[in-house]
């Protein structure tokens, strides 16, 4: 408790203002302290040591005129996720539809990988559910039994009231490639918000960008979600090869029951994550697509 008196007595002598970061474009930061909004900069000392506050980021700004101010302080961070860049991120919902454009796995696992690396919570949300075929039901039967998942369509508002359930009281981030509904989403959650989309390129079939820069978006229901830009490359995180399965919940269930301690599930014997796959308890498609990801963050380490 004196600690905290301390602390409070040096905020209030200082007459810091504590908020959240919610967006910054062209060297301005815009920062909510729960009733008000200011256009803040940096302390020159962010720029000399080529530091950054994200959007996500709980901050301390010293007051100016009319709701402007300076960034003194970036408080620690829980997490950081790089790319989409926000600090302080409870759960990051991976959008996909289930059609049009069609979901690509490979790129999923991804995502999923970076997000279980950030120690962030992943929520997977298929949405177009009303355009669903017999193929995509089988993805979303894949998944649905490793992570937390929702199925919904943001045009009908099937699903919609479980994810927003799911959003209350959070700090999420809405990630995946463009064209999938993101902004679709968040509009049908967010009456009024009327964030820019755009339809699916006929010729290309896939989406365009509408989202130009991240930004931390208040709901009715409570929390904050990020609508991020949608991007349909991404890198592998930096990890070791040995580390990679304990980001497959499936496979890390495994663990300590092959024969060796570092097992890679690749050619080793009496290994029990392969003999999980071949009895049908792994699934194969996931199985195979860590194989991939085992050989590029192999040879990724040869350099």
């Amino acid at each position: 408790m004196e600690n905290w008196l301390v602390s409070k007595l040096l905020t209030n002598t200082e007459n810091l203002v504590e908020g959240i970061v919610l967006r910054g474009y062209s060297g301005y930061y815009y920062v909510h302290d729960g009733r008000e909004e200011w256009e803040c900069s940096l302390r020159g000392r962010f720029r000399r040591e080529k530091q950054q506050a994200f959007v996500g980021d709980r901050v301390l700004l010293r007051p100016g005129h009319g709701f402007k101010g300076v960034i003194e302080r970036v408080l620690p961070r829980t997490t950081l996720l790089v790319r989409p860049p926000v600090a302080n991120v409870d759960q990051a919902v991976i959008v996909f539809a289930v059609r049009e454009p069609d979901p690509n796995p490979w790129l999923l696992d991804r995502f999923l990988v970076l997000v279980s690396t950030s120690g962030v919570k992943p929520l997977i949300c298929f949405n177009k559910v009303d355009l669903t075929k017999d193929g995509q039901v089988e993805l979303v039967s894949r998944y649905r039994e490793i992570y937390p998942l929702v199925v919904i369509s943001a045009k009908t508002g099937e699903g919609l009231e479980l994810l927003c359930q799911a959003l209350g009281g959070k700090v999420s981030v809405f990630a995946g490639p463009s064209g999938v509904g993101k902004s679709t989403i968040l509009n049908a959650l967010h009456p009024g918000l009327a964030l820019k989309t755009a339809e699916i390129s006929a010729k290309l079939k896939r989406g365009r960008h509408t989202t130009r820069h991240v930004e931390l978006i208040a709901m009715p229901q409570g929390g904050f979600v990020a609508d991020t830009p949608g991007f349909s490359s991404l890198d592998l995180p930096d990890i070791k090869p040995e580390e990679l399965s304990g980001h497959y919940p499936e496979m890390d269930a495994y663990f300590g029951k092959c024969r060796f301690n570092q097992c890679l599930h690749d050619r080793e014997p009496d290994c029990a994550v392969k003999g999980a796959v071949e009895s049908g308890l792994i699934n194969k498609e996931r199985y195979f697509q860590y194989l991939e990801f085992l050989k590029e963050l192999k040879e990724r380490r040869r350099y």
